[in-house]
């Protein structure tokens, strides 16, 4: 059981990193190659595809570090590494629902005025960056755990 536990805390983290990263490399470079109407036009259209992808990495990785956490509990450096690792992932977690969730809405919604798209984009893109690396740090965190 705990490698199972271990497996989904490593590998989803490690998999929630990888979908954001294509999600700010392949989506945001196009994204920032529209005009400020058509990115708005497109992220009303396509922000349910994205949505898709994020709960079937959030879940295990959520499960995995839960149950790891808990079951290295008795080892007091795996503890901290867990621990940190979970700190990590709920970084992303509180970004996610305290910046994205709203400002997807708004893009969604097209509420941005078009002259502040770039910048909001630009804004999106750099906290995005801080997700990929909180999502990879978990994932290592996790290996060393293990050691």
């Amino acid at each position: 059981m705990r490698a199972i536990f271990n497996i989904l805390a490593i590998s989803g983290s490690g998999m929630f990193a990888g979908v954001m990263l294509a999600i700010g490399v392949i989506l945001g470079s196009y994204w920032k190659s529209l005009p400020p109407e058509a990115f708005l036009d497109w992220f009303s259209q396509n922000k349910k595809f994205i949505m898709l992808a994020i709960p079937l990495v959030v879940i295990p990785t959520a499960i995995g570090l839960v149950g790891s956490l808990w079951l290295g509990w008795s080892d007091g450096t795996a503890r901290m590494l867990w621990l940190l690792s979970f700190a990590c992932f709920a970084a992303v977690i509180v970004l996610t629902a305290a910046y994205y969730v709203p400002i997807n809405a708004q893009f969604a919604t097209k509420s941005v005025p078009p002259d502040q798209v770039p910048a909001k984009l630009d804004s999106w893109l750099l906290i995005h960056n801080v997700r990929i690396a909180l999502a990879c740090i978990a994932s290592a965190l996790g290996v060393l755990a293990l050691r």
